[in-house]
């Protein structure tokens, strides 16, 4: 099933991403909360991430780099296992922007729903990561996360 809808919203600075697995919603948190799991899937399929640090708790921090460089943070700000999680998420190499992210998982006829928001700080900066090519990369990042809900996951 995987990524079902991704929708850009340039008056709310946002962009909001759709996936629906064939898996109950505890088995899509853990693919968040279990840090060797979320660096199968956090980036691109070229360039996957390393968790460094993984304080799933509000105020907790997710520390984490890219292969081929560049590394990234998140500050947890609200946590509700295993249905919500949001954090402010930003590059640890500079003070450039932050974006907010909200994630939300609901069980629909057996299957789970994952609605993936994240709200950019500025015009700016969305078109900034629009131009890097990050919009096309949050699907296929997403994307993966079907492999790891199979049994050979």
């Amino acid at each position: 099933m995987s990524v079902v809808s991704v929708e850009k919203d340039y008056d709310r600075l946002s962009l909001t991403l759709i996936a629906e697995f064939d898996a109950p919603v505890e088995a899509v948190w853990e693919l968040w909360a279990d840090p060797r799991k979320l660096e199968r899937w956090w980036g691109p399929p070229s360039h996957p991430a390393t968790v460094h640090r993984h304080e799933l708790t509000v105020g907790g921090e997710v520390a984490y780099s890219m292969a081929g460089g560049g590394s990234g943070w998140w500050r947890v700000t609200a946590l509700e296992p295993p249905r919500a999680l949001e954090f402010t998420d930003g590059w640890a190499s500079s003070d450039g922007p932050t974006s907010d992210v909200r994630v939300r998982l609901e069980e629909r006829d057996g299957c789970t729903r994952m609605e993936l928001r994240f709200t950019f700080s500025s015009t700016e900066h969305m078109d900034q990561l629009r131009r890097g090519g990050a919009f096309e990369v949050f699907p296929q990042s997403v994307a993966q996360m079907d492999a790891l809900l199979t049994k050979d996951g």
